[in-house]
């Protein structure tokens, strides 16, 4: 994470970091200067619950694959 001394730095990188794209960054700073905190924090959980599927597709992946190593250890695959 890239330095910042002041609130808005900081926030600016932990959406940077957080995955936002540049137009939802712009939508939330907009909501910290009008001090609209329900509706930042739904952003925040809305971005929250996308990365969350993210991870469980992939970890649907990882469970596929663990069975195919499992299948090919013990014969049923070659």
């Amino acid at each position: 994470m890239a330095e910042a001394s002041d609130k808005k730095g900081i926030l600016l990188q932990n959406l940077q970091d957080a995955g936002f794209d540049i137009q939802t960054i712009h939508q939330c700073i907009s909501l910290v200067d009008k001090k609209q905190e329900a509706q930042l924090l739904r952003l925040l959980a809305h971005q929250k619950r996308m990365l969350l599927d993210v991870v469980h597709k992939n970890q649907e992946r990882i469970d596929c694959l663990d069975f195919l190593v499992y299948q090919i250890k013990h014969g049923n695959i070659i």
